[in-house]
């Protein structure tokens, strides 16, 4: 009799929680790499049909992370997927960093390689569904080149949307509003943004401003390797200030600026039936 019990209870639970799982708001992850296959059968493309990737490269910073190109793009991925109702792919870490390859810790990929690595990843995305596909970048240079490229052609041949977002440049005009100055590469728009993500990637007593060298005007000069790690775009501005006030508020801002662009961009995509 109490076994009888006990199944009859069992039984009762089961329709519950099957039903309950069915109508869940959201997924147990954003993050492909964590997210069970089964799971993601059920979301993907039925209830998200957008994905964010993450693009990168490792390079020196200052006295900030190698991996601070991905670090950002990763941080902002995750802070906006759920306002824009996206997954998050894993970050694409290895680029083409160019000028600085040869400083330690550092990585470069030619475009040779790094194209169709990026072009596969994006079929890869389509083949799971995603209608809507958004790079969210780290790193400039011949790298955002090749990204928007390949993004555009993935667009015209699979019948999906693409969009790819230098983070940095997009932001220049909250640069401005909390800093009042210009960045630069590795500057203080840079180091504070990986500061609001993680003050222990960023070494402070290793910091002073002969670190860093403004970029040249109107093509004046060239160097490689580049004399310096932190990359200032105007003469005087983009020296590291340490304040975490203004870091936590310019990635504040910088997030929110992204994902109502986004969302916009999406808005436009579906009310011209795309």
């Amino acid at each position: 009799m109490k076994i009888l019990l006990n199944v009859l209870f069992i039984s009762l639970l089961m329709p519950i929680n099957v039903f309950a799982n069915e109508h869940l708001s959201e997924p147990s992850t954003r993050e492909m790499e964590r997210i069970n296959w089964m799971e993601f059968q059920e979301w993907i493309p039925s209830k998200i049909n957008t994905v964010l990737l993450p693009t990168g490269t490792l390079e020196p910073h200052g006295v900030a992370n190698n991996g601070a190109d991905n670090t950002a793009p990763f941080a902002i991925s995750k802070t906006i997927a759920q306002r824009i109702n996206s997954m998050v792919a894993p970050t694409l870490a290895y680029g083409m960093t160019g000028s600085l390859a040869a400083y330690p810790g550092a990585f470069q990929m030619s475009a040779e390689v790094y194209k169709p690595f990026v072009r596969q990843i994006l079929q890869g995305l389509v083949k799971n569904k995603f209608k809507t596909i958004i790079i969210i970048n780290g790193h400039g240079g011949g790298q955002t080149a090749v990204l928007k490229e390949v993004a555009a052609e993935i667009a015209n041949e699979y019948g999906v949307r693409t969009l790819v977002i230098n983070w940095w440049s997009f932001a220049a005009d909250i640069t401005q509003e909390v800093f009042g100055e210009d960045g630069g590469h590795a500057g203080w728009n840079e180091n504070a943004f990986i500061q609001a993500i993680d003050p222990s990637l960023i070494q402070q007593e290793r910091y002073s401003d002969d670190l860093a060298t403004a970029s040249p005007q109107n093509g004046s000069w060239s160097a490689t390797p580049f004399p310096s790690s932190i990359i200032l775009y105007q003469e005087g501005q983009g020296y590291i200030k340490f304040d975490q006030l203004k870091a936590d508020e310019y990635f504040k801002k910088v997030t929110d600026k992204l994902a109502s662009f986004i969302i916009e961009m999406k808005t436009k995509w579906d009310k011209a039936g795309l």
